[in-house]
């Protein structure tokens, strides 16, 4: 129902748009169930490689190979895996939410939205080794908005306000195409709901992110790697607000 009320919504700006974010016409069978076992040891053989310093192009090649893996099941491993090391120190930054209580919040916006997006689509959503949740969707250069474009918008407004956030602070890519126009689509959510939302539109939100005192939230390992403190808000939201997601958990059973 939230779906369709708000992807109607008149007064939110459009944007040309595909349909939906995140799902491929083959993930149905790359991802099926009798695939798992075989993408869980490759996910396994993969870390097990990191953590002993293995370069990540050369070891995901070797991986991909044995395992006979197609492009889009070699990019669900690269994004489930990590070093041991890594999720580690990954982990004692994060911090729980309500953490953020009367606080600013800062959103790596497009890391944030586009994976709220597949979830909603029935995309593939990843339960990575760090505890994050992924998606291997991209929008390259270009964003277009899609059909859950504004619902998730409208659940991560609805959680942060739930938890207390003070305000937040999304950023966007300036060189991706119609960050404009996503930047006005926040804003209007925001001002129709009563929510504190500032948008930034940086060169380089990444730097931005990794050099905040502010908790952050993002999925972007390299972010993570060098952050003070951030939130697994999309998680969050996919856990608690999208029963139907199309969860892939890649651990080992």
């Amino acid at each position: 129902m939230l779906l369709a009320a708000l992807s109607d919504s008149s007064n939110i700006v459009t944007m040309s748009a595909q349909t939906h974010r995140g799902a491929a016409s083959e993930d149905h069978l790359l991802f099926a169930t009798d695939e798992l076992a075989k993408l869980r040891a490759a996910a396994a053989d993969f870390c097990w490689l990191l953590d002993r310093d293995y370069a990540p192009n050369s070891a995901l090649e070797l991986v991909g190979n044995r395992f006979s893996l197609a492009a889009r099941q070699r990019m669900a491993i690269s994004r489930h895996a990590c070093s041991a090391t890594e999720a580690e120190r990954r982990g004692k930054r994060c911090v729980a939410l309500s953490e953020a209580r009367g606080r600013e919040l800062w959103i790596d916006g497009y890391n944030v939205l586009t994976l709220i997006e597949s979830a909603l689509s029935g995309g593939v959503v990843l339960i990575c080794r760090d505890g994050c949740c992924r998606d291997i969707a991209g929008i390259h250069r270009r964003y277009r908005k899609v059909s859950e474009t504004m619902p998730a918008l409208q659940l991560v407004g609805e959680t942060l306000a739930a938890a207390g956030v003070e305000s937040c602070r999304w950023w966007l890519d300036k060189p991706v195409s119609n960050s404009g126009r996503l930047k006005t689509a926040i804003s209007e959510i925001a001002a129709a709901n009563r929510w504190k939302m500032e948008v930034e539109l940086a060169f380089s939100p990444d730097y931005e992110l990794s050099h905040t005192e502010n908790p952050i939230a993002t999925s972007d390992g390299i972010v993570l790697d060098r952050c003070r403190t951030w939130v697994n808000l999309a998680r969050q939201i996919i856990s608690q607000r999208v029963p139907d997601a199309n969860i892939v958990d890649l651990a080992p059973q």
